[in-house]
């Protein structure tokens, strides 16, 4: 058997990192299995889709490097893979219900549902709907359905149990008579998600279901149907939900601004994500980029493969101890046996250690063209940036590169001019006798030869002895003079990628500063 996997994902909003959780798991289980991963768009509920969601889900997998076998953009034996294309299937599959007997047309109203509804209250019962037309006969049903069309109902056996082997959750109990007759087609004819996923799965050969444990209630009818196309249910496997940072709710979109930070909301603005005028409220709001939103981390340049690795970890493990974990070795190793039966939370900061891990290993090029796109929509470098030139400035920041965006924190005046901190500039370059200091220490830099960091700092270290003042002091001035902040590389790194004409440019302008 070869395994078939399969994520379906509805575009009535933006990439949830819960469901790429989701959809990785799928993924990870059919390539370890040799099998297929599928992409099949949900898109029957007219009301909630939204066409201009689509693509992004579609960019969001591709740069994440989940891939399909089969689906948009790439097609298969059995498409078309889009649901709302898919009409004339679901109808032709209900009329065969009709003719076995399996289903019937219901043309109960509203109003007499809700009474025997409501009689079932009053006398302090739960109400399962049996419509009055189940008894037809099959050839009466289709009769009566082609001379006036209704909704038509899955005929739920009675006195039965669904028993369903969850591959996570275990051994699932559900008796039938407390499962209403569910509608699988409206009389508009358009189908009903439980009866509309089982119909694709079946024609799409799912062999293994992988999905949010919240739709384990769905299982039980959608079993039911399976049987009554003849057709073995496949291999369910309910993956517990990841829920918000410190919390035992489920990780919302309308949560996310509890955990967008003053410095999210910061890089967000530098990096010129959002309109300018937007108030930070309004930032915190935002459907699109928020950190419960795959595209919040492209934008922000996360590496791709730390996501992946921090998403495949969240609520599964290779050990007790494992956290770094190449995709190979996910694949090789990814079972149902160890996923957690708990809800994973979701932990802004531990992905942000993850993100750094993989970014402290990332090849020279490869980080550099990952801040490149962060720079040019900053505005702070054109549209053929110097490679060199930012190559030095990615080397000298080092690790604090755990994102690209980062390199807006600590070296933005590599490419500006320096913007100074007043408090680092009263504390750090008018503090007493540290303006005198540093115009001497000008003087020296001019005719410093080589102006490399050996040589930069030997010279520092010499005037401070000489001048004897304390060394700390006359290198946080010259960082506040050359930078305007106390935060980046090293300040001799910082020097000589200015080079010296252009420090001495700064320490200059720096003289001007007005005096608190």
């Amino acid at each position: 058997m070869t395994v078939r996997t399969r994520f379906a994902p509805s575009p009535t909003g933006y990439l949830h990192i819960g469901g790429v959780r989701t959809a990785l798991f799928n993924w990870l289980y059919a390539k370890k299995h040799g099998g297929q991963f599928i992409l099949r768009i949900d898109d029957t509920d007219a009301e909630r889709n939204r066409p201009e969601a689509l693509q992004p889900i579609l960019d969001g997998f591709q740069w994440l490097g989940i891939t399909w076998d089969e689906g948009p953009g790439i097609g298969g034996p059995h498409g078309p893979y889009f649901q709302a294309e898919r009409g004339n299937l679901y109808r032709d599959a209900a009329m065969k219900l009709l003719e076995s007997g399996h289903a019937y047309p219901c043309y109960m109203t509203k109003d007499e549902i809700d009474v025997l509804r409501k009689q079932a209250e009053s006398a302090k019962q739960s109400y399962v709907h049996r419509g009055k037309d189940r008894t037809l006969s099959p050839v009466d049903a289709v009769r009566l359905f082609k001379e006036k069309p209704a909704s038509i109902r899955l005929k739920v056996p009675e006195n039965r149990t669904v028993v369903i082997d969850d591959q996570i959750s275990g051994k699932v109990e559900v008796q039938t008579n407390t499962i209403n007759d569910p509608v699988i087609l409206r009389s508009d004819g358009s189908a009903l998600y439980n009866f509309a996923t089982v119909v694709d799965d079946i024609a799409l050969k799912i062999t293994h279901i992988i999905r949010a444990k919240e739709h384990l209630s769905n299982t039980p009818p959608q079993v039911l149907i399976y049987e009554a196309m003849g057709v073995p249910p496949p291999v369910f496997a309910h993956v517990p939900v990841v829920n918000a940072p410190n919390s035992n709710k489920k990780l919302s979109k309308r949560d996310a601004h509890k955990f967008v930070t003053p410095e999210v909301i910061a890089l967000l603005r530098a990096v010129h994500a959002v309109p300018a005028d937007w108030t930070d409220e309004q930032i915190k709001k935002n459907e699109t980029l928020n950190p419960v939103m795959v595209e919040f981390y492209r934008v922000m340049g996360y590496l791709p493969e730390g996501l992946i690795n921090y998403l495949g970890r969240l609520g599964w493990s290779l050990d007790d101890k494992t956290e770094i974990m190449p995709l190979e070795t996910m694949i090789a190793n990814f079972g149902f046996d160890r996923v957690n039966q708990s809800p994973a939370s979701f932990d802004p900061q531990k992905l942000l250690w993850v993100a750094g891990e993989y970014a402290k290993s990332a090849p020279l090029e490869r980080k550099i063209d990952g801040v490149i796109p962060i720079l040019q929509r900053a505005g702070l470098v054109g549209a053929t940036p110097d490679r060199d030139r930012i190559a030095k400035v990615v080397t000298a920041c080092g690790d604090r590169l755990k994102i690209f965006a980062d390199v807006l924190n600590y070296a933005a005046f590599f490419f500006r001019d320096p913007q100074y901190d007043p408090k680092a500039v009263k504390q750090r370059l008018h503090k007493d006798g540290m303006p005198e200091a540093l115009r001497e220490f000008a003087e020296v830099l001019k005719s410093t030869e080589p102006f490399d960091v050996p040589t930069l700092e030997a010279k520092l270290h010499a005037f401070s002895e000489a001048k004897q003042i304390k060394g700390g002091d006359l290198n946080h001035a010259l960082r506040v003079a050359s930078t305007g902040v106390m935060v980046g590389p090293g300040v001799f790194e910082c020097l000589v990628i200015f080079g010296k004409k252009e420090t001495l440019r700064r320490i200059e302008a720096a003289f001007t500063l007005p005096h608190a």
